[in-house]
Parts: structure tokens; sequence; C-alpha cells
């Protein structure tokens, strides 16, 4: 039976969000996402190790490349270049996204912070136009910037979500957002697909890798103009500390960050449900990126069923996330999220299972992992905006964001040593198991309702 509570008479109730500012919210999602799934999840790695390659010296279209590139006069082995980009993407994100909440806080034009980020990261991403030949270091940079704000952008779209409903309402707000996210990143993906299957024969590399860098821009075009929607939608609703404020927005902004960070211990729960989304999202992270490299070194499957199954799992973590979001509504968002836990795991269990050279079984997998995927994380983001002191929407989320993003390297770090000790893909995914469980005991061990009350807020009805 779903846990009741009363909830408490709340002075300062988020004020009504209309329809129309809401599916502004949620087209932000549909818009980014392209960028997430067409450049990160199968087109840029690719693309900028094949640049990387022929900087290096080597053969466009060779089958292996033992040459190496010399960024800042560093050696780099050529395949070594992206996996490097994305590390130092990541470091650089744990600094900048706190910062870029403490200043949406602060400011009374959060959308132009908004605009100003995800226009930053779609024009570097369009600007891959220009990546040919040998520019690597070009591609590189450009990477960077689009990498960065995207995550800034992030941040300050999340923390509208707190503004636009009250405690029941949020979980569904996040859910409808997310999900509308994995069906505009499964839509162009899927177009991008089509046209490289129709365009590309196969035997030019040239052609080949033109066809990715246009995949790439296409996924800025539609980052930029989808943008103009939740821009015109969206109202400014500046927080207390922005009305009063008078200063500097940037300096006021470290200042507070700076108290944040040293006030942050008078919510430990906050914190520890910080330290479990750390946990079982790195699990979840990790399984998303190296479905890819088991599929084909273990499984040895075919790029096509990689390609579909990819397909597959962004249009099934649609009806995913709406299904959780319904579930939510009827025994509460935590304990959705910790049943979510429970079939991770029974993904990786099955996953460790699956017979080589069969693709149906690895669709069917992929399947399970949509319904689920959607669910778990913007169910996850509903509850962590329960936990937020009011004011503080941007700071905790650039916090939350650095949780996502910055300690993704966990997993793949154990995967990674496990395969190492026993040369085995099946033995180093099921190393992944521990993510899950100890993410789902550190959950489960938090508090909610203590928690939600901890922060100043009403919690929902059930949780």
């Amino acid at each position: 039976m779903a846990e009741t509570v009363t909830p408490a008479v709340d002075d300062n109730p988020p004020p009504a969000s209309t329809r129309r500012e809401r599916r502004g919210w949620y087209i932000y999602d549909w818009a980014n996402s392209a960028f997430q799934t067409t450049v990160i999840t199968v087109f840029l790695g690719p693309f900028l190790t094949t640049v990387a390659e022929v900087a290096a010296g080597c053969e466009l279209g060779a089958d292996s490349c033992d040459g190496f590139v010399y960024p800042l006069g560093i050696k780099v082995a050529a395949g070594s270049y992206y996996p490097y980009l994305i590390s130092l993407s990541v470091f650089l994100t744990v600094f900048v996204l706190p910062v870029i909440g403490a200043i949406a806080d602060r400011s009374a034009h959060k959308k132009r912070l908004l605009g100003g980020a995800a226009f930053t990261g779609a024009g570097a991403t369009i600007a891959m136009a220009f990546v040919t030949g040998d520019r690597y270091l070009l591609g590189g940079a450009l990477f960077l910037v689009a990498n960065i704000s995207f995550g800034a952008a992030i941040v300050v779209y999340n923390s509208f979500l707190p503004q636009l409903g009250g405690p029941d309402e949020r979980d569904g707000i996040s859910s409808r957002g997310w999900a509308l996210g994995y069906l505009g990143g499964g839509l162009l993906l899927a177009l991008n697909l089509v046209a490289i299957t129709m365009l590309d024969k196969g035997d030019d590399p040239q052609r080949t890798l033109d066809l990715a860098r246009w995949s790439i821009v296409s996924a800025g075009v539609w980052w930029a103009l989808f943008t103009l929607v939740p821009l015109r939608w969206l109202r400014e609703r500046p927080s207390a500390a922005a009305l009063t404020g008078g200063g500097n927005v940037l300096t006021d902004g470290f200042r507070q960050l700076g108290r944040t960070v040293r006030e942050i211990k008078a919510y430990p729960l906050t914190l520890y449900f910080l330290l479990a989304f750390l946990v079982y999202n790195d699990g979840i992270q990790t399984v998303i990126t190296l479905a890819s490299q088991y599929g084909t070194e273990e499984l040895r499957l075919e790029q096509s069923t990689l390609i579909i199954t990819i397909l597959l799992v962004q249009f099934l973590a649609f009806g995913g996330a709406l299904s959780l979001g319904a579930l939510a509504r009827r025994i509460g968002a935590w304990k959705t999220v910790l049943l979510s836990l429970v079939l991770w795991t029974g993904v990786i269990i099955a996953a460790f299972r699956l017979p080589a050279e069969a693709p149906v079984p690895f669709m069917v997998l992929g399947a399970a992992i949509g319904l689920v995927l959607g669910g778990s994380q913007a169910l996850s983001r509903s509850l962590f905006s329960q936990l937020i002191p009011t004011g503080k929407e941007g700071e905790y989320y650039g916090f939350y964001e650095i949780s996502d993003k910055g300690t993704s390297w966990l997993g793949p770090l154990a995967f990674g040593l496990v395969f190492q000790l026993t040369s085995s893909y099946r033995v180093g995914l099921v190393s992944l198991l521990i993510f899950f469980v100890v993410g789902f005991l550190l959950l489960a061990a938090v508090p909610m309702r203590r928690a939600i009350v901890a922060a100043g807020n009403t919690p929902p009805r059930v949780l």
C-alpha cells in the first residue's frame, strides 16, 4: 500500500504554471536530446577518431592506425584522442556547472542563460562543418565547448522544474519532458541513419566521413531551432535573491556558491540522496556507454543490429518514461526508482546470459533497457527537486549534474579492470551489479519524507 502523508501548509507555494509554459519546458528536452543521441552516442567518436588518424598520417579508411597526434605538444595515440577529450570535458564541467547554477539563482533572466548556453553549444556543434582534413584540434575544441555548454544549459533547464508544479505534479512533469526527449533524439537519429543508408555506398571512406560530419551538424541545427520554443513559452521566475540583489550577478553567484558549499552540510539527507544517485546512475551510464562494445566484441553482432537496437531503446524509452511516471503517481517516485533498480539488476543478469551471434535476444534486452531507462532518470530528477531549498535550484542542480556527468568514469573503470584481470567482457559486465545493488541499498536508506521536510519543502502525497 502506498505510503501517504498529510501535506503541510506551504506559505510560499510555487506560482501556477500554464500548460503552454510546461510544454515549452518539455520541448527543450526534445531539442537537446539530439546532441546526446546523434552526436555523443553514435557519430562523434568515430568521426573525431578518423580525423585524428588522418592527422597522424594514417590512410583514410585503414583498418588500423598506430599513429600519434600532438595536441599542445603532448604525444597522444590517435585512437585515444576522443576518450581523452571526454575525460577533459568531464573534468571541466565539475568546475563550471555549480557556478552556472549559482549564477542562475542570482539572475532575474534565467531564460537568457538557458538560451546563451544552448545557442553556444548548438553553434559549436554546427561549426563541426569546418572540421575537415586533419583539423583534429578544431574538432576537439568545438566538442569541449559544445559538451560543457550542453551541461550548463541542462543545469539552468532543470532549475525551472521546482517552479513549474507542486510536489505531487513534478514526477509527471519530469517524466513527460524526459519521454519527449527520447522521442526527439530518436527521430533525428532515425532520419540521419536513413540518409546515410541511402547516400553511403560503403566504398568511399571520404563520403562516409562527410555524411557523419553533416549528421553532427544536423543535431546542432535541431538543438538551436527547437530551443526557440522554450525561450518563447517559458516565463521568467526569479528567486527572492534575484529580485532583491543589486550587485553583479557573476560575482554574487560565486559568493553564493561558496556559502552553499559551506552550508550544504546542513542538509545531510540531500547529500545522502546525491551519493545514492551517484552510485546507481554510474551503473546506468556505463551500461549505455558499453552496450555497443559488449555487443560487438563479446556477442559478435553486426553494426546494423546495434543501430536498430539503439533506435529501439530511444523510442521505447519514450513509453517507459511515461509508464513509470504513471506508476509513480500510484506508489510514489521513491518506490518506483527502487523498483527500476531491481529491473536494472535483472537486465545485467540477462545480458550475462545472452548467447553470441544472436541478434533477437540482444534486441529484446535493448527493449527492456528502453522501458526502464527513461523512467529511472526522469523520476530521479523530480525526486531531487523535492530536496532542494527554495531559491537554490540552480546551484543544487549543478551538483546533481556533476553526480550525473562528473563521476561517469567509475563504472567504465571497474568494467575495464575486471576485463583486464579476467579477459572476459561477460564477467566485466557482471561487475556492474555492485553499482545497482549498492545504489538500491543507499536509496532505500534515505528517509525521503524527513529529507524533504528538512529541506523546507512539503512532501508529495505518496513517496
